[in-house]
């Protein structure tokens, strides 16, 4: 009896805590609201994450896990957009808006509304140059030859203040494939042909974009090392290779930038479409280096329902498609996905964008800092430029009266201010890419020029512009000017864009045959995002390639009697590296003065006279390879199709990392070909301009270096002195040797940038720990699915380039 009346007691106690509990929540239904109680910023974002979801309905989830069709933004009526997911007002969800990179904020989401009719094409909200004007900054290239994080989170923050006026939230950069292939179409929004370099750079921007607010997104993992068929490639890419090259600067990305999101891209890797690789999107990247963010698709590039969500993507890109409400409710009926699946894949970008402050954040664009943009893009591309040669031609004296200033009538380099895809007599963003920004101005080479001498105190200098015909018959008629110029300013380069790699191919389908690779100064098209061919349908090429004979002018100039390389400048705005020719009138001592300044963006012709003229000391290094023409990696491989373009296999390209371990600057010094060994003096017989390599306009001498070794990892210490007359910076690279057969000579695995006055010596000491993110000396083994520290001698070599010529050497024992 006791017993029952104590549960009469508990019942009727909890039928009155019901009553009351009722009564409070009729008096203040907002105490119960899960909008109220998710916002409630005490909580962590996963809390935050998962109240939401708690308050959301099916329909809703499946709503925000795609992007929306293209349509005016909801917050922004002046602004057709197609880079958003619509928000959920009832909710608080705000429109997730989200721009393209990696060269400055490029495609976003915001087209002029006004231009956009029932005729408008499909791509019109993508592509339209009516786009939201933005900051063009020097490419991704450029930032990784300055060798220098500083500017990486200089770029970062421009990015970070430019997004937040646009009232953007995601930024899909930084890129972090690799130049394996020297002619792929985007190697100038990626960061060179070294891991490591790839990976400190973008780690450093990633902090800074996100220490703002703004998620950043890694991209496009992984080994989306070409454009040719990119939507319909297979990657045989080895295990260990993938993990050592092509997923390092990923790993790094994640550990050590603690990126919000990564890309999926277009490509099958060994055998599995990356948006549906389960062994890459989950094993590695969230089993292997616990990666809390989430995957976006690149757009257009899911191909399946349940079995993308399952393998570990979370959020599709630009259209429902294949996440369609139809598609996700038939595999919920079908058993193929359960609800937990959508809310994990909300939840996992929730968290990001909690974490961010981006709920709180309105969505209200502000005035945009076009001066301060310009001004650090100004910085940016002055660290950025690589002094190749110079045999005291530079810097050219400010006291300059005549600059004759020489470039091809049929490309940009000497016309206009140079971004990736820009045609001549267009401006940026005409070349079609998604990377390509719409700047608010640009500087031609002539007017950055001028200006720059005036900045100078000189206001007198005459500046001639001479374009110069594809066959060079108009270049005899400047022969005078060429003589009596005080400066000769050359300026060449590679033009490069997305959607297509510069080489001509045997056919449209992006297999078989390369009929020339664009690996040299002379090779050109009109349509730099179009992949060439040699035949169609009515046998006319599709894009046909062009020979401008840059090389033949280049000679031919300095063929001009007086001297004429003593006063010239040869400045190459390239995607990457380009073959040159083992001619004794360009590259050597006789040559002229050689500058590369990559894709400058908007601020091109003040960032190369700046150089020019000496109102900045260079201090770049090459984050990739020169070959000699004839005697480079693509020399070696053609003929053979299963390296580039691919061959066909089962209705698809099929492409084999054959090099394996052996890409850049490790092909080189492996000598891979059997014709690249080391000359006398300590260089590569191959290499016209090797990695890691530029001059400056003082000198500097780097000590005997120190090694010291502890239980977690090395020591390096060097001093460095300025032995020259006027300041700059020197960086102090560290690469290693490691103890096994099948690893090339050497990797990069330390670099310091060290700024020094005349005269000033100071010591550079760079740790470098055993277990960092970018496995500086370890190996990865295959059969235990983990990095392994070879036993052995590992070499230590310390210098101011990947050459043997300028490294020295030391060893330790594990």
């Amino acid at each position: 009896m006791t017993k029952s009346k104590l549960t009469m007691k508990n019942l009727a106690q909890i039928v009155g805590a019901i009553g009351l509990s009722a009564t409070l929540m009729a008096c203040n239904p907002a105490s119960q609201d899960p909008e109220t109680t998710w916002r409630d910023t005490t909580l962590t974002p996963s809390e935050r994450a998962n109240l939401l979801l708690e308050a959301m309905t099916l329909e809703q989830k499946q709503q925000q896990l795609v992007g929306n069709v293209p349509e005016i933004v909801p917050e922004l009526p002046h602004c057709y957009g197609a880079r958003h997911v619509r928000g959920i007002a009832e909710l608080g969800i705000p429109t997730l808006r989200i721009t393209n990179g990696p060269v400055g904020i490029g495609q976003n989401d915001c087209v002029d509304a006004n231009i956009i009719n029932e005729n408008s094409p499909f791509w019109a909200a993508y592509t339209d140059p009516s786009s939201a004007k933005a900051t063009a900054l020097p490419s991704a290239m450029a930032v990784a030859a300055s060798f220098d994080t500083n500017m990486a989170a200089l770029f970062g923050q421009v990015i970070a203040d430019e997004a937040k006026a646009l009232a953007l939230q995601v930024f899909e950069a930084p890129g972090v494939n690799l130049a394996r292939n020297p002619v792929l179409g985007r190697n100038f929004e990626y960061n060179g042909e070294d891991p490591y370099l790839a990976g400190k750079i973008a780690t450093a921007q990633i902090k800074k974009i996100q220490s703002e607010g703004v998620i950043a997104m890694a991209k496009h993992y992984a080994a989306n090392e070409q454009e040719t068929n990119r939507m319909n490639i297979s990657q045989t890419v080895a295990p260990q290779v993938l993990h050592e090259l092509y997923l390092l600067p990923f790993e790094m990305a994640v550990k050590d930038g603690e990126v919000a999101s990564l890309m999926c891209s277009y490509n099958d890797v060994n055998g599995h479409q990356m948006c549906e690789n389960e062994a890459l999107l989950t094993g590695v990247l969230r089993d292997m280096w616990g990666f809390e963010g989430y995957v976006q698709s690149d757009f257009f590039a899911v191909k399946s329902t349940a079995k993308s969500m399952k393998a570990g993507l979370d959020h599709l890109m630009p259209q429902p498609l294949f996440w369609s409400p139809e598609k996700l409710n038939a595999a919920l009926s079908s058993g193929e996905l359960e609800v937990s699946d959508i809310d994990l894949a909300l939840k996992r970008r929730y968290t990001q964008m909690f974490k961010m402050g981006i709920f709180e954040r309105p969505i209200v664009q502000t005035p945009m800092d076009i001066a301060g943009g310009g001004e650090k893009a100004r910085v940016i591309g002055q660290n950025s430029v690589v002094l190749l040669q110079n045999n005291s031609t530079l810097p050219f004296a400010t006291s300059t009266q005549s600059v004759l200033v020489i470039g091809k009538a049929s490309q940009v380099y000497a016309q206009q201010a140079v971004a990736g895809g820009v045609m001549v007599g267009k401006p940026m963003g005409a070349g079609g890419g998604s990377s390509d920004v719409v700047p608010h101005y640009t500087i031609a080479p002539v007017d950055g020029i001028k200006n720059v001498l005036k900045e100078l105190g000189n206001t007198s200098v005459q500046v001639e512009l001479a374009l110069i015909e594809d066959d060079n018959s108009n270049l005899a008629q400047y022969a005078q000017a060429i003589r009596g110029a005080d400066a000769i300013v050359i300026m060449v380069g590679s033009i490069a864009e997305e959607g297509a790699d510069r080489a001509t191919l045997s056919n449209e389908s992006g297999v078989g045959e390369v009929v020339s690779m664009g690996d040299t100064l002379d090779w050109y098209t009109e349509h730099p995002n179009q992949i060439t061919t040699v035949t169609r349908t009515d046998d006319k090429p599709l894009n046909p390639e062009h020979n401008s004979n840059t090389i033949e002018m280049i000679s031919q100039v300095l063929a001009v009697s007086g001297n004429i390389a003593a006063k010239t400048a040869l400045v190459m705005k390239n995607n990457a590296g380009i073959s040159l020719p083992k001619s004794s009138d360009i590259i050597g001592a006789a040559g002229p003065a050689i500058v590369e300044a990559w894709f400058p963006g908007q601020e091109d012709g003040h960032i190369v006279a700046d150089v020019l003229w000496g109102k900045v000391n260079p201090s770049a290094k090459s984050p990739v390879t020169y070959p000699y023409s004839g005697m480079g990696f693509l020399d070696a491989i053609k003929g053979d199709a299963r390296y580039f373009p691919g061959i066909e296999v089962n209705g698809k390209g099929a492409v084999e990392y054959l090099e394996g371990l052996n890409i850049g600057y490790r092909w080189y010094d492996a000598n891979i070909s059997g014709q690249c060994n080391l000359t006398p003096q300590g260089t590569n017989s191959c290499v016209a301009f090797p990695f890691g390599h530029g001059l400056s306009y003082t000198e500097f001498e780097v000590s005997e270096p120190e090694l010291s070794v502890t239980d977690t990892g090395i020591v390096v210490r060097a001093a460095v002195k300025n032995i020259g007359a006027r300041a700059g910076a020197e960086v102090v690279q560290v690469y290693a040797g490691i103890p096994s057969e099948e690893q090339p000579p050497k990797r990069l695995v330390a670099f310091d940038k060290v700024s020094l006055e005349p005269g000033e010596s100071r010591e550079v000491e760079i740790s470098i720990r055993f277990d960092a993110s970018s496995h500086p000396f370890s190996t990865f083994d295959v059969a235990s699915n983990q990095w392994v520290m070879p036993k052995g001698e590992h070499l230590v070599h310390v210098g101011t380039s990947s050459s043997p010529a300028d490294l020295q050497s030391l060893s330790f024992d594990h």
